[in-house]
């Protein structure tokens, strides 16, 4: 039986009272960290370590990572990215957020790929749906 890969969903963003956007924190994952530091192990020993960008992504959001910094982290999908820029455009639900972004694009991977099936198949582009 092969095993299918769920994604980690997106945490919601909380708005600090000096007005950055971060992302809910949790609180046990941020205990979690402060006592691995105290055992020598800190953010760029956990960078080096063997673990997903998938993985890293959720770290991230689960310490309470800002919005803008979490965008500039060089291991989150452009997917993820683009939902949480929704996300900090007003789109208050994480998961609508992410849906929209994915729809958006494979709607742009569809208009890339247009060309290419019609040339292929020989069906004129607007044949295609």
């Amino acid at each position: 039986m092969s095993e299918q890969k769920s994604s980690h969903p997106i945490q919601p963003l909380v708005e600090t009272n000096s007005g950055v956007l971060r992302f809910k924190e949790n609180r046990i994952v941020s205990y979690l960290l402060d006592v691995a530091r105290q055992h020598g192990v800190d953010m760029n020993e956990l960078a080096v370590m063997d673990f997903s960008n998938e993985d890293r992504e959720q770290f991230a959001q689960l310490i309470g990572y800002s919005a803008s910094g979490f965008c500039e982290l060089s291991y989150v999908s452009v997917e993820t990215m683009n939902a949480v820029d929704l996300m900090a455009d007003g789109q208050s639900d994480p998961m609508a957020a992410e849906n929209a972004a994915l729809k958006a694009s494979l709607m742009s991977m569809k208009e890339t790929l247009k060309p290419l099936v019609s040339d292929l198949f020989d069906i004129h582009p607007d044949d295609l749906k």
